[in-house]
């Protein structure tokens, strides 16, 4: 068996189990919370993109004003259109980092409204 044909086997073990999109209510903000995880039969999160999409406060890359994900091979936050590599220890602080940040974005959104 070539090469990829062991990588496809490896990626149908992955199993997503977080797949949420939570709307935020105009008045409050506007904008989306979207949340993916995949994990192992380890139950090991090997990947993952959080993201704040607001197309209020950036319409650019999406709408995306914040995300973080491990697409392309390594761990990055986007931020209104700038992508960055991040330091990953794990997906539990990711997730802090990414809440706090949230916060601080979407008070901005909501006195923009």
């Amino acid at each position: 068996m070539g090469k990829n044909n062991k990588n496809k086997r490896k990626h149908q073990t992955d199993q997503l189990i977080e797949d949420d999109a939570f709307s935020i209510h105009e008045s409050k903000g506007n904008g989306v919370l979207r949340r993916q995880i995949w994990v192992n039969t380890q139950g090991e999160v090997i990947r993952y993109s959080l993201a704040y999409i607001n197309h209020h406060l950036f319409t650019g890359d999406n709408g995306r004003v914040l995300g973080y994900d491990n697409a392309h091979g390594y761990h990055h936050k986007h931020l209104m259109g700038e992508i960055e590599s991040i330091t990953y220890k794990n997906f539990a602080d990711l997730e802090k980092r990414f809440q706090r940040e949230f916060e601080v974005l979407h008070e901005k959104a909501q006195k923009k409204k």
